[in-house]
């Protein structure tokens, strides 16, 4: 499994060539309807003045997502950015924020951030959680944030995520230890659906 990094994380990551050219800059992710990968990036300029670009990046013109850097073959990859968005769903819009439910309809909590593995595969998998009181106990205030993986067969209705049962059977503390969970390695991760 390549990296896991948080979407939020994408957002003004340089978008640069295989020869070494920045093009651009992340300003959004987009992905299917069904939150199963992502499909592109929409773009902003380089400069710190500069507004959105009218280009986008499909996924299918991404080398690679790494840690530092979205890599490209060369700028002949980019598209117009309205062919990108026209039946994908903008992360920031459609995913944050939005409830997460279990099929047996226990409240989870509300979308933080939606995590996506790098390299060439640009899955969703899974996302960050401000989790409910009855999902852990504890004051609103202090409510923890916590990873859930996504499942196989995640629905997305209107601004709410209804994730299969078994897929939050366990959820963990961080991103290492969320790694480790989805990752199959034994690793950092908290008990059970109270």
């Amino acid at each position: 499994m390549d990296e896991l990094m948080a979407a939020r994380s994408l957002t003004t990551r340089p978008v640069v060539t295989l020869g070494g050219d920045a093009v651009a800059h992340v300003k959004d992710t987009v992905c299917d309807a069904a939150a199963e990968r992502i499909t592109g990036f929409t773009l902003t300029g380089r400069g710190l003045l500069s507004g959105p670009l009218k280009e986008g990046l499909p996924w299918s013109a991404v080398y690679a997502l790494g840690h530092d850097a979205v890599m490209i073959r060369d700028r002949r990859g980019l598209v117009n950015a309205a062919a990108i968005t026209a039946h994908q769903h903008n992360l920031r819009a459609r995913l944050r924020g939005a409830r997460v439910l279990t099929e047996a309809g226990t409240e989870i909590g509300t979308v933080l951030d939606v995590v996506v593995e790098g390299g060439t595969c640009g899955r969703v998998v899974g996302f960050r959680v401000a989790a409910s009181r009855r999902f852990v106990p504890g004051p609103t205030r202090h409510r923890r944030r916590v990873y859930v993986p996504r499942g196989r067969t995640l629905t997305v209705s209107g601004r709410a995520l209804v994730l299969p049962d078994g897929a939050v059977r366990h959820v963990a503390d961080d991103l290492p230890g969320f790694t480790a969970l989805v990752g199959g390695v034994p690793g950092r991760w908290q008990g059970s659906l109270p």
